[in-house]
């Protein structure tokens, strides 16, 4: 590394260099004495353009520029899961140490523990041949993550030397004879991240991905390896629903990116994660989860480098076949991150003064999710990378760039109502609006697996809410007793949907996550009395007997049932049926 500019102009985050001949694109620069860390964003001539992941005040003109000829990478190896970066993935925990609160400008620090010694396990032997992505072998990060170490991209060859035992990511495990040289491979791997890693096939995303949040599993799911976007107004819950998917989401390892979001939120996962437990094996949701928070008080520039870091450190636990969850909260801060950082390149501006590459760089960046064949020919691994992007329009308006470039490449929305949100029915998420594109994929696996008449009753509740909303406005006119009994019936089911299945407690023990079982078995128990309150009424029974019921109180608290207790919503079928009965008979119908 040594001078090979000198500033000529700085504005904001953006530094203009001289003498700069020989750099390339998306090459890391440290800038002035400091050794303040940026990216080259655009070369013209001998001059380039520098976007500065840290504060500028105090650099001036004439201050060398120095240049390390490789791009913006991201380090991958054992010690990523627990561990807490910011957008350009320096341990946030190791600088706390160092200098405080505050991030001190210059500082570096090492993504992974260089100290840190590692039990490897090796899987392969000596005399085998390997290629690109092979498994060598595995650390047991934590309890829940077992860390294969690949092959790096671009090796292939003949394994001359594996090691067991316990070594540092930089000390050699194995060696591996190619056909011009022995190369020493190491548990340390490095990833430009602005490029896509490489896999064999992307495989059509047919398998649900259960998040526990009866809403999204039962009216608008997502597949393993899908794409989501979560718009919505300011308190309408974003944040929440990030969260909620992050703690139960059926995934192997989490990456969540909080993307210019308030330093607050991000110490709730901070406080939060370590103490929830994991519902499959207990143990603490930290122990398979990545953190990157960028908060909106750092730096704007490390917020544009933010979700590569992320998806890239995503990919590589989804090569070794895992099923990886990665939440963007949220992708406007970042388009506003990219706006600004246009606007002081002097680039022609496009709608509300994004640039005009918004979609593309959108689109590239949900493209990295998927369900693929991994590169791996001696261990035949599928791993899935599934992205759940927030956006925040201002005031809501989904006719927002940001909202529109983004509906155009995912697959599934979940629309958030501010109204509903005010009227504290959480998650927020509009069942008329909303909407999903995996069903159809999706369809045969739940009819195998779960029941096969699950669409059936999915399509059956979404018609009594969808009829709800055209009976309000008569409702509002004329008022309730203008309608018929059947009419009544159905305002009476589509509320129990609303209240006793849509409404969902975050903070309630059991609450806060439903196995799609129990889904399948709630949904079923409140259609089953909207179809027998239905024949009642047909034989002549009063809609205000039916509205009196004392089942419904049963059906409100189903939603409390313990996982192990399921069996009891099965039998609010028998109470239904022996209620009605007895109407019938006090009626003498």
């Amino acid at each position: 590394m040594g001078d090979l500019g000198s500033i000529i102009k700085v504005a904001g985050p953006l530094v203009i260099a001289e003498n700069m001949t020989g750099s390339k694109m998306y090459d890391v620069v440290y800038v002035s004495e400091k050794r303040l860390m940026g990216e080259i964003v655009e070369i013209s001539q001998d001059k380039a353009s520098i976007q500065v992941y840290e504060e500028t005040g105090g650099i001036g003109v004439g201050e060398p520029v120095f240049l390390t000829n490789t791009p913006l990478t991201v380090e991958l190896g054992p010690g990523l899961i627990e561990s807490i970066y910011d957008g350009i993935q320096r341990p946030l925990n190791l600088i706390y140490e160092k200098s405080g609160d505050f991030i001190a400008r210059g500082i570096q620090v090492p993504a992974l523990p260089r100290d840190k010694k590692w039990k490897f396990i090796p899987l392969l032997s000596a005399g085998e041949n390997v290629q690109s992505g092979d498994f060598l072998g595995y650390v047991d990060e934590t309890k829940l993550v077992k860390h294969y170490i690949m092959v790096p991209e671009g090796i292939s060859g003949e394994v001359e030397t594996i090691a067991e035992g316990d070594f540092t990511i930089e000390e050699t495990i194995a060696k591996i004879k190619t056909d011009k040289e022995v190369l020493d491979i190491t548990m340390l791997q490095k990833w430009p991240v602005r490029k896509q890693r490489p896999y064999c096939q992307k495989i059509n995303p047919v398998i649900p991905l259960f998040t526990g949040q009866r809403v999204i599993d039962m009216f608008f799911p997502i597949a393993k390896g899908g794409t989501a976007c979560v718009p919505g107004p300011f308190g309408s819950g974003k944040t929440v629903i990030q969260h909620q998917l992050a703690k139960w989401i059926d995934a192997n390892v989490i990456v969540y990116i909080g993307c210019g979001e308030r330093g607050n939120e991000m110490t709730d996962v901070l406080l939060e994660f370590p103490e929830l437990k994991d519902p499959k094996s207990g143990e603490p949701l930290m122990k398979r989860t990545v953190l990157i928070a960028n908060t909106s008080n750092m730096p704007v520039a490390a917020r544009e480098a933010s979700v590569y870091t992320g998806i890239t450190i995503a990919e590589y636990f989804r090569d070794m076949g895992y099923s990886v969850a990665l939440m963007a909260d949220s992708t406007s801060r970042w388009a506003e991150a990219m706006r600004e950082i246009s606007g002081r390149l002097e680039e022609m501006p496009g709608d509300e003064g994004y640039p005009a590459y918004l979609g593309a760089r959108l689109a590239s960046f949900y493209e990295r999710a998927g369900i693929v064949k991994c590169l791996s020919k001696k261990q035949d691994v599928t791993g899935a990378l599934t992205v759940i992007g927030a956006v925040s329009p201002p005031g809501g308006d989904l006719s927002d760039p940001v909202v529109q470039a983004t509906l155009r490449v995912v697959k599934v929305f979940w629309s958030l109502e501010a109204k509903l949100a005010y009227s504290r029915h959480f998650p927020a998420i509009s069942w008329l609006n909303s909407y999903s594109l995996y069903n159809d994929t999706i369809r045969d696996y739940v009819q195998k697996n779960i029941h096969e008449d699950f669409f059936a009753l999915q399509g059956e509740a979404m018609r009594l809410l969808e009829k709800e909303s055209e009976l309000e406005e008569i409702v509002r006119l004329v008022g309730i007793d203008s309608l018929s009994g059947e009419e009544r019936i159905i305002l009476l089911i589509a509320k129990m949907i609303r209240e006793d299945f849509l409404h969902q407690n975050a903070f309630h023990d059991v609450d806060t996550y439903t196995a799609i079982e129990k889904q399948y078995r709630m949904i079923s128990a409140i259609i089953y009395f909207y179809n027998q309150a239905n024949d009642f009424l047909n034989h002549g029974l009063d809609i205000k007997q039916i509205e009196k019921m004392k089942v419904m109180e049963i059906i409100a608290r189903m939603k409390y049932i313990k996982e192990s207790e399921i069996y009891r919503i099965e039998n609010i079928s028998r109470e239904i049926d022996t209620e009605l009965e007895m109407l019938k008979k006090e009626n003498e119908i």
